[in-house]
């Protein structure tokens, strides 16, 4: 599912490029409208090229480039959120948030913005794939965990100084996403920068979360197949230009595969703030909540009905409900965006 938002937001930024350039030329009113699809399709043959990198140990150099452009791209809507907010002189909003019709149609949006958060921190099934490329001493363990509290405080400053500032600089106007949303038009050059580098930071993400999916259908092959050439077989390819490199038909032909029906479903869900929150409802409970409290339970032999225990099955129970009224809003929202 994540594989899709990748596909999905690197085609709606590459129209926000050419949006951008369009309304530089022709005004911020001009009806530039791009809705081919043929960008989406070229990201996808590129994942197709990139899929076949062979596993997260030969990833370092696109993992750094996708940081580093993560980086770029959100001091850049960090720092366009704040010069908006000195330009206007005044916070815009208010702490009640956007103001809906009724109570329910409140409810709603609370409930999807539930959905949006949840997909902030998608990152704990690929944890354990990551822990695995580390090297040793220090415990791969020790190493992770202080590498997962930088991470996540990192990224909750930024999400929160980009949120925060941009609800700051435009109030019920913010759009779902300041840069390809257009809360800002100029400078041009600077939007167009950060959106580049929005789509260099997906090209990265998506092989971080294809990577653990190959890896797991690989291994189910070779354990199921475990005489076959197709599956078994590696071919070494030599050119002048490039290094040598070996391919195996069934990496080769499962791995386009998997890129090419998540193409195909990112093609049919065009609206990003209700896919974003689907997505984040449906892998926040079982994959970053569940999964890791059991596994704490049964690690540390906590025993039932003890402090410790009830106070874990209690978080995990009120995430579950989280989850589920984010998931109903989202569903909600992504309805409404179809039919109206």
């Amino acid at each position: 599912m994540s594989s899709v938002l990748c596909l999905f937001c690197a085609w709606l930024t590459y129209r926000a490029i050419q949006k951008s350039n369009c309304y530089h030329r022709e005004g911020h009113n001009a009806p530039c409208s791009y809705e081919d699809t043929s960008s989406m399709l070229l990201f996808g043959a590129v994942q197709v090229v990139m899929s076949q990198i062979p596993d997260f140990h030969n990833m370092k150099w696109l993992s750094m480039l996708a940081a580093i452009m993560s980086f770029a791209y959100s001091f850049i809507g960090f720092g366009l959120g704040l010069a908006q907010v000195i330009k206007n002189g005044t916070i815009k909003g208010s702490i009640n948030g956007v103001p809906a019709a009724n109570i329910a149609d409140k409810l709603w949006l609370v409930f999807q913005a539930l959905g949006d958060i949840a997909f902030a921190y998608p990152y704990s099934g690929i944890v354990l794939e990551i822990q695995d490329t580390l090297k040793s001493p220090p415990p791969e363990n020790k190493t992770m965990k202080k590498a997962s509290i930088i991470a996540v405080s990192l990224t909750t400053f930024f999400y929160l100084c980009c949120g925060c500032f941009g609800y700051a600089a435009f109030g019920n106007n913010t759009p779902g996403n300041l840069l390809t949303g257009f809360g800002f038009y100029e400078p041009y050059w600077l939007v167009d920068l950060a959106n580049a580098c929005i789509i260099l930071h997906l090209v990265g993400g998506y092989q971080i979360f294809g990577q653990p999916v190959f890896a797991f259908a690989e291994r189910w092959f070779i354990n199921r197949f475990p005489n076959s050439w197709f599956v078994n077989n590696y071919y070494t390819n030599k050119h002048r230009w490039f290094p040598s490199f070996q391919t195996n038909p069934l990496k080769i032909c499962f791995r386009t595969a998997y890129v090419a029906s998540t193409t195909a479903i990112a093609m049919m869900f065009p609206y990003f703030n209700q896919v974003l929150g689907v997505l984040g409802a449906l892998n926040f409970w079982p994959l970053a909540i569940y999964f890791p409290v059991e596994m704490r339970i049964v690690q540390k032999k906590i025993q039932s009905w003890t402090r410790k225990w009830v106070a874990l099955k209690s978080f995990s129970f009120v995430c579950l409900l989280v989850t589920i009224v984010a998931f109903i809003g989202s569903i909600q929202g992504l309805i409404n965006a179809k039919f109206e």
